[in-house]
């Protein structure tokens, strides 16, 4: 009888029958919020500098081994701006690949890493670390302490915490974004000679603010990336810890990150495109091909390009996001595990 007042309390409903069957679900999904508050309560806690430290190790780390590819994707999506439709029609990863090799050398998969780790190292640590302040900051607005524990605030809660994280991360560390992108897409005329370089002769040619051209797109695609990416983990992890809650932390990140790579990737890559793009305006004493802003460049592309302009380089970026992602939050997540325990034992 007290189970029956009880229920009834929570959602009355004519028939004893179906009382019961809400009772059923009512308990059910308090052992569900139990358990997320068990898990929550067992991620590791770390200090600033160690979580700052994590991030950084993960996005280098991620970077270094998927520079090949990264590499490929960043020729592919510059190819249509000086290359004629008969060159675009015979690319293909296996071919650029070979040429790379034939004409520069196998290391030449890895140019530009090292300003690739020079801006991945903040970016990345700023980006994991502004993200946890951010939720922490959403989760203080009035009415979402209350309903914290529900999927559809949660998840609003990453999206909007991960896009400003985004943004953050991109905005301090843009001008070695933009010089990476240059230094990989040099072939067989080296105009910047490494990082230092590249910044003096930028500087000199086409002024401070060419540092911070394509930052506006950039902004406007990696916002949305970022938010795509970390709510979508976020959400696979806590799916799928909730049914198989022993399951190796390893796995679980591995696996849920590079889902969430593919997923911001196909969602945000005519972005990406045009950022790419726009950071290669007058590199090299070249002549400008766009002269219009993001909605003009894009009607350019799709107009001389069609759609699938759009997506150049789409499928190397996939082999390089699935791996690539993937790594970054597992070893962001191992980290913050070992660096957990070894804060515990000093």
């Amino acid at each position: 009888m007290q189970t029956e007042a009880r229920v009834g309390v929570v959602n009355p409903s004519p028939g004893g029958g179906r009382r019961g069957n809400n009772g059923v679900e009512t308990t059910s999904l308090k052992l569900k919020q139990q358990q997320q508050e068990l898990l929550q309560a067992q991620k590791p806690q770390i200090g600033t500098v160690s979580q700052l430290l994590a991030g950084g190790v993960a996005g280098a780390l991620s970077k270094t081994c998927t520079a090949p590819l990264a590499r490929l994707t960043i020729l592919f999506q510059v190819q249509g701006m000086h290359s004629d439709a008969a060159t675009i029609r015979k690319a293909s990863i296996w071919r650029e690949a070979s040429r790379i090799v034939g004409e520069e050398g196998f290391r030449a998969f890895w140019k530009g890493n090292l300003v690739t780790i020079a801006h991945r190292l903040p970016y990345s640590s700023l980006n994991f670390y502004a993200y946890e302040q951010y939720k922490k900051l959403l989760y203080m607005f009035p009415g979402l302490e209350s309903h914290g524990k529900s999927m559809s605030s949660d998840l609003c809660i990453h999206f909007v915490g991960g896009g400003l994280a985004g943004i953050t991360a991109a905005s301090a560390t843009y001008p070695l974004d933009l010089v990476r992108t240059r230094l990989a897409a040099q072939t067989n005329v080296t105009y910047y000679r490494g990082i230092w370089h590249a910044l003096r002769t930028i500087c000199k040619d086409e002024g401070g603010l060419g540092l911070y051209k394509g930052l506006g797109t950039t902004l406007l695609g990696v916002g949305p990336s970022i938010a795509i990416s970390f709510s979508v983990y976020e959400s696979l992890r806590s799916f799928w810890q909730a049914r198989r809650p022993h399951d190796s932390t390893v796995l679980v990140s591995l696996s849920c990150g590079s889902l969430s790579g593919i997923a911001s990737s196909t969602a945000i890559f005519p972005l990406d495109l045009i950022r790419r793009r726009k950071q290669l305006e007058g590199a090299g004493g070249r002549a400008r091909v766009y002269t219009t802003g993001l909605f003009g460049t894009f009607k350019h592309i799709f107009r001389t390009e069609g759609f699938r302009g759009l997506y150049r380089g789409i499928l190397p970026e996939y082999y390089k996001v699935v791996p690539g992602v993937g790594i970054c939050f597992m070893t962001y997540e191992t980290l913050k595990m070992v660096l957990a325990d070894v804060s515990t034992k000093l």
